[in-house]
């Protein structure tokens, strides 16, 4: 099992050295989120994108893939009443599909609350059918990159659009791409879902939609830190990937940094693979 991490908990670090600690700590990669790179995704180069793939490899490390997509810049949206708006996302989408396979990453996770949440005055339905558009334009370009993009369910105290792996899966089967996915993150599965983590990975993953995880509690500090069992969503996870449901890496995104950045990244690789150990047979 390789474990990734999510490069804004060690910000404000350079790259360089964001990649020289997190193979110094004993993760496998870097789950990069753009905006930590540039305040507009669309100014970055494919050199500039070759170089940050080179830096990581020089650390020992790799770029696994790429998150928290439409932070910047400011004013996207895939469900928008606006046209305009919209196209202006999808843009950026396709912008960051490319970046990804020129970074050397496999994965895009579409978290972005806000820049999905139903508009005031708008259904459901309406946000669906706009995102649905927006999403098969970018499944498109994944394809074409070979890379796989992932719709997070997110919880709702987050956004009301898309917030159970259920509601993902029904929309990745509308679209019908193999390179549109769902994913699993454990804090918002432990706040949203209505059964264990593990329960959960062991009903979905085996229908090949669930292409990414990543670990947290709903406390949303790193793994470890809170009151949800790792043990089994580790144990579940291998048997997963034994029996060849699960074929990704295990990102770490904590929100809530304690005591910090650099010490909350050290204590859950510590955890992760302290668990691990404990679940191997001797």
């Amino acid at each position: 099992m390789k474990f990734a991490l999510c490069n804004e908990v060690l910000q404000p670090l350079p790259f360089q050295r964001q990649c020289e600690v997190a193979a110094a700590l004993g993760y496998d990669a870097l789950e990069v989120a753009p905006f930590t790179l540039a305040d507009d995704p669309m100014a970055i180069s494919n050199a500039q994108a070759a170089e940050w793939r080179r830096i990581a490899e020089d650390a020992g490390i790799t770029i696994s893939g790429l998150h928290w997509l439409l932070v910047a810049p400011a004013g996207l949206s895939i469900v928008s009443a606006d046209a305009t708006v919209r196209e202006r996302t999808s843009l950026v989408v396709e912008r960051l599909i490319e970046l990804c396979s020129v970074m050397g990453g496999r994965y895009l996770v579409h978290g972005s609350p806000k820049q999905r949440s139903v508009p005031p005055g708008d259904t459901l339905a309406d946000a669906r059918s706009r995102a649905i558009e927006c999403l098969a334009r970018a499944a498109r370009r994944a394809q074409a990159c070979a890379v796989t993009y992932c719709i997070e369910p997110l919880s709702r105290r987050e956004t009301d659009f898309i917030n159970t792996v259920a509601d993902a899966v029904a929309l990745v089967e509308a679209i019908g791409s193999p390179a549109l996915q769902s994913m699993i993150d454990c804090s918002a599965a432990g706040q949203a879902e209505s059964e264990p983590v593990d329960a959960l990975m062991a009903r979905w993953m085996p229908g090949g939609h669930i292409a990414h995880v990543q670990v947290n509690d709903p406390n949303r500090r790193g793994p470890g830190q809170g009151v949800l069992a790792f043990a089994p969503i580790l144990a579940t996870l291998q048997r997963m990937q034994a029996a060849g449901h699960y074929r990704g890496i295990v990102a770490v995104e904590p929100f809530d940094y304690v005591p910090d950045g650099m010490g909350s990244a050290a204590r859950a690789i510590g955890y992760l693979k302290g668990l691990l150990e404990g679940l191997t047979p001797r």
